[in-house]
């Protein structure tokens, strides 16, 4: 890895997971238009969020990531959007309050349009066709037309990411993000929620807290940062053509930034250290994610600490672990240590949901609420005994009231999956569900501040 990058060097790798577009030609008329599009995100911003990551890195923030599995074209609306950052803030706050902490808040939005496949083509009743691979690519209705890759839909995926974040950013900083707004919604839930009691106790807290910040002057008139917040966007950046064409060098510092979104992750499926995926992240300099799964050795892992962060830099890298519940301790511990031992600086971020998915009985592809919740609880315990720091969670979430993941408070049980099954691709925790593991991991974040010496009381959120 030690020639010269480029942003077009990825091409000369192997490369996993790229579709195969019928028309070359038209591929690369859309990426030459791409190229001349407004970037979707600012320099600066990616670096804010870099140092907002170190923070984390250092255990003086939590980091808080989800969103939608797989961003669809039909659902793109105003509603969806102000219903996933509603209940976000919500999540937020409850964090926030928990870890005594800034909370960096990353959506899985505006971008996350691409899906790996474990197979290019899929068949049903006898007929074989390619594989869904996002809308970004192609159409889940199962057709010759709708599963031929399209380039065309780059361009969609570019608009619908452009109209997503602005409306993200008038929520952000119009105030929508009102501290006293998103704890009265708060309230709400604790009031519906059949562990109602469960977090009364908490909610009473919050209300203290802004009863007490209101009594000396503090409030979100005076202070701004009460009513406004940062919320960054991260994909998986899957399709390394639509990446390059988004990669724009930086005026003021002269290196090349990814501006389709502010952090980008690498898939389990996709870093191979000589493969094209991590040829393309190394010379980026946005802060970048790297899945960890069973498969990764400790020897694996340093190899592509090394190639994406080099010089060590802070916030740089997130290291996403899924590994499934009953596979935490048989991996995690090795990977921490190693780090540890070479003395390099990531954060460490839990996926509980890719490695807890199985087939329901009525045949839904679903994942337990409470072994999500198992695999968090493991990944804190994990870094505990270890010394270091657990640093967020990677979730895939909703603000929509859906019914794809079992049980939760509602305990949601296999008959109650064909209610509202909607996703596209891997189930995701609805609203209450998504609220109700905030509470849940809350519990951890105390226990992990106490153990750590820290004070309490409510902080702003990043």
């Amino acid at each position: 890895m030690s020639e010269q990058w480029t942003p077009t060097s990825w091409r000369q790798k192997p490369v996993a997971q790229v579709p195969e577009y019928p028309d070359a030609n038209a591929l690369n008329a859309v990426e030459m238009q791409l190229a001349g599009f407004p970037p979707l995100v600012f320099a600066g911003e990616a670096r804010k969020l870099t140092r907002a990551l170190a923070k984390v890195a250092a255990g003086e923030a939590f980091l808080l990531q989800g969103g939608d599995c797989a961003e669809s074209f039909a659902e793109h609306s105003a509603d969806t959007i102000r219903d996933f950052f509603r209940v976000f803030m919500q999540m937020a706050v409850v964090m926030t309050f928990a870890a005594a902490s800034p909370v960096v808040k990353i959506g899985r939005v505006a971008g996350q349009f691409a899906k790996p496949r474990s197979s290019n083509t899929e068949i049903i009743d006898g007929v074989e066709l390619p594989s869904y691979r996002g809308d970004i690519v192609n159409d889940i209705d199962f057709t010759v037309d709708a599963r031929t890759p399209d380039p065309r839909r780059q361009l969609m995926a570019y608009r619908q990411s452009a109209a997503t974040l602005n409306l993200l950013r008038a929520f952000s900083a119009g105030g929508y993000a009102n501290l006293d707004f998103v704890h009265q919604w708060m309230l709400g839930f604790v009031k519906d929620s059949p562990q109602n009691s469960r977090y009364t106790d908490i909610a009473n807290r919050i209300s203290e807290a802004l009863d007490f910040m209101r009594a000396i002057g503090i409030d979100p008139e005076s202070h701004p940062e009460m009513r406004t917040t940062d919320l960054y966007t991260s994909h998986e950046a899957l399709l390394l053509g639509y990446e390059q064409a988004m990669t724009r060098v930086d005026s003021t510092t002269g290196d090349y930034y990814d501006t389709s979104g502010h952090m980008i992750w690498i898939g389990d499926r996709t870093r191979q250290p000589d493969h094209a995926h991590v040829e393309f992240f190394r010379g980026v300099k946005n802060p970048v994610g790297l899945k960890c799964g069973p498969s990764l050795s400790p020897e694996g892992l340093l190899e592509l600490i090394e190639i994406l962060n080099p010089d060590n830099i802070a916030g740089r890298l997130t290291l996403i672990c899924r590994f499934g519940a009953e596979n935490v301790f048989k991996h995690l511990p090795a990977l921490v240590q190693a780090v540890k031992k070479a003395d390099k600086t990531v954060v460490w971020v839990c996926d509980p949901m890719h490695g807890n998915t199985i087939k329901s009985g009525s045949g839904y592809k679903t994942r337990p609420f409470d072994r999500i919740l198992e695999e968090v609880k493991q990944f804190f315990a994990v870094h505990e005994a270890e010394g270091t720091y657990a640093g967020g969670i990677h979730l895939e979430m909703t603000g929509s009231n859906v019914t794809e993941c079992t049980g939760g408070a509602r305990e949601l049980s296999d008959e109650d999956l064909r209610d509202r099954y909607h996703t596209y691709c891997d189930p995701r925790l609805n609203a209450e569900q998504a609220i109700e593991m905030a509470f849940l991991v809350s519990d951890l974040l105390k226990a992990q501040r106490q153990q750590r010496g820290g004070g309490r009381g409510l902080v702003a959120a990043e």
